[in-house]
């Protein structure tokens, strides 16, 4: 598991036991729960805790290629929702 993902596992893991990760995926969009920040590409996600609280999540991908950023989020959001 590379740095990038340790950071969102962390933010995961902090949370309490049965927290969900909430994704709704956007088939017609490429790009869904990406944005492009002066260059670099980030994803974006929230989580929901038991309690019914909720975090948004944002991770650098550390990129600036569009395809390496869609390939780390598919595998940041496997990674979660396992």
């Amino acid at each position: 598991m590379n740095e990038l993902n340790k950071s969102a596992l962390v933010a995961f893991r902090q949370t309490e036991h049965h927290a969900q990760l909430a994704s709704r995926v956007n088939e017609d969009n490429p790009n869904h729960h990406l944005w492009n920040n002066r260059g670099t590409w980030w994803c974006h996600f929230t989580i929901h805790r038991p309690d019914y609280t909720s975090e948004r999540v944002r991770v650098s991908l550390k990129t600036r290629d569009v395809e390496l950023a869609r390939a780390r989020r598919d595998e940041l959001l496997d990674t979660l929702s396992a």
